[in-house]
């Protein structure tokens, strides 16, 4: 199976792309979709549509799984986020994919074994898991990496217990 994850966000965003077979993790890409603060909002999101679009093209995953917004002091920046994440959805909809959603917490719970862990542990433990020679250098990309990485953890527990359960369900292929 092949998983992408997002680490989504309107001035950064992340995806990671694994394999996973037979219960081996494999890395296959991961990157970071930057927006310009100069550009308007609804080009901003056009250019993260554009982007991630190019992205499920090329590397074709089975089943997608996104960060869950959290609640941030700055409300503004919450909403903003928000139509991001939906961007991405919406992306993932239209190529059929599944969408499955973690929070932060069981994100870092799955990676670190903490739901507090710091950022830099998860990095840390992606470079670990995945057999990097180094952590990725953009905190998105790692981010990323640490959904789809939790959500093929999940998925094996899923095929265990027989629970289909998904968050936004795709149109198949």
């Amino acid at each position: 199976m092949r998983i992408i994850g997002i680490d989504p966000g309107l001035a950064g965003s992340g995806y990671g792309v694994i394999d996973e077979v037979g219960g081996n993790l494999k890395i296959v890409e991961f990157d970071e979709i930057a927006t310009s603060k100069d550009c308007d909002f609804p080009e901003r999101l056009r250019s993260i549509y554009d982007d991630f679009m190019r992205a499920l093209e090329e590397w074709k995953p089975d089943a997608c799984a996104i960060e869950a917004l959290y609640f941030a002091k700055n409300a503004k920046s919450a909403f903003q986020v928000g139509h991001a994440r939906g961007v991405f959805i919406l992306c993932a909809s239209l190529a059929g994919l599944p969408v499955y959603e973690y929070t932060p917490i069981q994100i870092k719970k799955a990676i670190v074994g903490a739901g507090r862990a710091e950022k830099s542990q998860v990095q840390y433990m992606i470079k670990m898991i995945l057999n990097l020679e180094e952590p990725p250098k953009s905190e998105h990309a790692a981010d990323a990496l640490a959904v789809a990485v939790c959500h093929a953890n999940s998925a094996r527990f899923r095929s265990l217990t027989g629970d289909p359960r998904r968050v936004f369900p795709g149109a198949g292929r």
